[in-house]
């Protein structure tokens, strides 16, 4: 098979031929994007948390609206397998830039239509229903536009640099997290009555420009060098999802259980913390976006940093340091939390989003290219990370949610739970093997 051809000179570092200012421009699309895609989240979760419940599900008894709300918030991460597959097929074919540009039309269009739908009192049930299919479409591209950006920029960094570049993936989700937390801020200063009539819809619209300048810096970045390297083997293959179903199911595994964790605990300090917030320690609900735009300028640098740190002392140590971390701060996350105290409070955010919502993801995704060998690397990401998501991120705040009214307010069982999910992905991280700086033009995967 050609897939089997050996490995030339010229293959050890593919992205040594491309110039300074192409590996500039894919950061710079790695960034955009990522961007979009948690402003899209971030400003999705806020409202969630502070105003979907009425607006969409009003019926319903306070507790079991959060639920509700919380519910059509899983399903865009429902959507995310859904989209990776689909786009699978294109992202080992035709190429990670095909796939970005794609994607990020469809995120765009979703979340700006969000900002023009009629509310549950002016159409009724149709209301929560047109929620629920754009959240779907939302999530249907984010399944693929984190795999286009975490395996493009591994693909064009250098050798000892994969992780810091990567790493700018995770600082533009947390650029998004501090944009879509400023937006809701300056809407909240809005009275009450004005908001609910049409300030939260100047949130969502507002996407439009993200989407336009997004568009136009992907529309101009050029093709990962590694693609390039081995285009001719990836035409050959007739599924890369097939292939990696096939072939990769111990990567499969080992980024799944990996990612699950962090994830889970990611979605738990954005979007459940600012709902337990508002309905059990009674803050009020102008607190939670400035609670996120704090945790999101903190998790600017440390993205950086622990993507930086995995290429100097290794992508294992630094992913079982942040992880232990997570393991050990879910109760003290709680007891913070519960004293009403906004400094307390602030240091529950910061520790959650420079170690959960940024941190974890970035000293893992280079790992996470680097584990799938050249022929199915963009469908193992997507089809891996985006399942994982799903029982992470996904159902997280709606669990947790369930966990606090079965507890009638108590907070330990969404701590326990906050173990179990992370203990998960600690055993797994001990079970794989290092990968730092592996030849990613080799058809293998990492032993």
């Amino acid at each position: 098979m050609s897939s089997n051809r050996p490995t030339t000179a010229a293959d050890v570092d593919a992205s040594h031929r491309v110039s300074p200012a192409e590996r500039r421009r894919a950061a710079w699309a790695g960034f955009v994007g990522t961007m979009l895609e948690n402003f899209d989240m971030v400003v999705y979760s806020i409202g969630s948390a502070v105003i979907f419940n009425t607006l969409f599900f009003p019926n319903f008894d306070p507790a079991l609206g959060f639920i509700a709300s919380f519910a059509t918030y899983a399903v865009g991460f429902g959507a995310r397998p859904l989209g990776g597959l689909f786009f699978s097929r294109f992202g080992d074919r035709l190429g990670r830039k095909f796939v970005m540009v794609a994607t990020l039309s469809l995120m765009g269009t979703a979340t700006f239509a969000i900002g023009l739908l009629p509310t549950y009192h002016q159409v009724g049930i149709a209301a929560p229903l047109l929620l629920v299919v754009c959240r779907f479409i939302q999530g249907f591209g984010a399944g693929a536009e984190m795999a286009s950006g975490v395996v493009l920029l591994t693909e064009f960094a250098r050798r000892g640099r994969r992780g810091a570049m990567v790493s700018l993936v995770w600082v533009g989700a947390a650029v998004g997290s501090v944009a879509g937390a400023l937006v809701w801020l300056l809407v909240q200063l809005l009275p009450k009555a004005e908001l609910e009539a049409y300030g939260w819809r100047l949130v969502f619209l507002s996407s439009i420009a993200v989407t336009i300048a997004a568009y136009v810096i992907r529309r101009r970045m050029k093709e990962s060098p590694v693609f390039q390297e081995v285009k001719a083997d990836r035409l050959e293959a007739s599924s890369p999802v097939r292939e990696v179903l096939k072939h990769g199911r111990k990567p499969l595994a080992r980024v799944f259980f990996i990612n699950v964790g962090g994830h889970a605990h990611s979605y738990i300090y954005q979007v459940f913390i600012g709902a337990y917030l508002i309905s059990t320690v009674h803050m009020p609900a102008t607190l939670v976006p400035q609670m996120l735009l704090l945790g999101g300028i903190v998790a600017i640098p440390a993205a950086y940093l622990a993507g930086r740190a995995s290429d100097k002392w290794g992508r294992k140590p630094v992913n079982l340091f942040i992880l232990g971390v997570l393991f050990l701060f879910s109760f003290p996350a709680f007891w913070l939390a519960g004293t009403g105290n906004v400094w307390l409070i602030g240091a529950v955010y910061v520790v959650g989003f420079a170690f959960a919502v940024e941190g974890a993801i970035a000293a893992q995704s280079a790992m996470f290219a680097e584990l799938f060998g050249s022929r199915y690397r963009y469908a193992g990401v997507a089809v891996a990370r985006e399942f994982s998501a799903i029982f992470g991120g996904g159902i997280a705040p709606m669990v947790c949610s369930a966990l606090l009214a079965w507890a009638t307010g108590s907070y330990w069982p969404v701590a326990v739970y906050m173990m179990i999910v992370v203990g998960i992905s600690i055993i797994q991280s001990i079970r794989t093997p290092e990968t730092v700086d592996r030849d990613l033009t080799s058809v293998h995967d990492a032993d």
